[in-house]
């Protein structure tokens, strides 16, 4: 019999990993929006250290051609930068190791539910994959291709841990009473997030055609940065309101329908606020000149969204089996 106190442990943990994620896809953003992320242009270490200078002058004077040898033209030290790298690097590192530290305590479920902790260990093992992955972006000297499949693994590796946490609450969420809802509500909110992946996908590719026009520009005059976008942004941002009108029919189905203290009509108005304040960032993106601030907030909201929507996923087909 496992004690309420170590599925509380395991749960607690393994909802702080899932937060602690979205935090790493936050700074991750604010890394490339700031394009810092040759701030640190080798891996594990930075510039040769594990903790990196803060100055200029504790490098090498032929620091310059030691890393030309190595691919990486033009390396030229930015404190600010090379920090801002650091620190994602650290908070990935952290998140890591609560990964491990939610893998051990699903043990608990070995004896009642395998497949919770065999389900948590692939996550242990996604994430060192990740790791390795996130050097070989370094490695790339930044391509867009490589920045794309880390953020994607990424939001693999929530859902695997979003579904593990559910599972293990299963009983809980076989309770919930959702028989109000129409029939069509499970389609539509499939759809909703074919939708939602669909946008990340065209998402990538307008950000791998603003890192080019941000190359280009010397990351300056952001101003007329929008003067070059590809017309997939003008696809991405009218499919915005799609996937707007979309959401918001799920949730006003569960207004309805739930009680308001009911766990899935609070997960659909989570959801409403995240996709308004996903649009809200996109179209700062577009009219205020591309704030760099918008750019890390709108990619986690996006990340949030098919988190959320996959929440309700699941919370639906469990309560529809009770």
């Amino acid at each position: 019999m496992i004690s309420d106190s170590a599925i509380s442990n395991f749960r607690r943990l393994g909802v702080l990993t899932i937060f602690a994620i979205y935090f790493v896809i936050l700074v991750g953003g604010i890394v490339r929006a700031s394009g810092a992320g040759m701030g640190c242009p080798d891996w594990p270490t930075c510039f040769g250290q594990w903790i990196p200078p803060t100055e200029e002058a504790q490098l090498p004077a032929n620091y310059h051609d030691i890393y030309a040898q190595r691919g990486y033209e033009n390396t030229q030290f930015n404190p600010v930068k090379t920090w801002t790298e650091y620190t994602n690097r650290l908070v990935g590192a952290t998140t890591g190791l609560l990964v491990i530290l939610t893998a051990w305590a699903a043990r608990i479920y070995l004896k009642t539910d395998k497949a919770i902790f065999y389900l948590a260990l692939t996550c242990v093992f996604l994430i060192g994959f990740q790791g390795w992955l996130g050097s070989s972006v370094v490695a790339s000297n930044l391509k867009p291709l490589m920045i794309t499949l880390h953020m994607l693994l990424a939001l693999f590796i929530v859902a695997l841990l979003i579904y593990t946490i559910a599972r293990s609450q299963r009983e809980s969420l076989q309770r919930l009473e959702v028989y109000g809802l129409p029939d069509k509500f499970k389609t539509v909110l499939i759809v909703a997030m074919g939708m939602t992946l669909l946008q990340v996908a065209m998402g990538t590719q307008v950000r791998e055609a603003v890192d080019f026009i941000t190359h280009e520009h010397s990351y300056i005059d952001r101003q007329y940065w929008r003067d070059d976008f590809p017309i997939i942004f003008y696809v991405h941002r009218s499919f915005s309101s799609l996937i707007l009108f979309t959401n918001l029919w799920l949730l006003w189905q569960c207004h309805k329908t739930l009680a308001k203290n009911h766990l899935l009509f609070r997960i659909s108005l989570v959801l409403g606020g995240l996709v308004v304040t996903a649009i809200l960032a996109g179209v700062s993106l577009d009219r205020l000149g591309m704030p760099p601030v918008a750019q890390p907030v709108h990619l986690l909201m996006a990340n949030l969204i098919f988190g959320a929507q996959f929440f309700l996923f699941i919370g639906l087909g469990y309560s529809q089996r009770a």
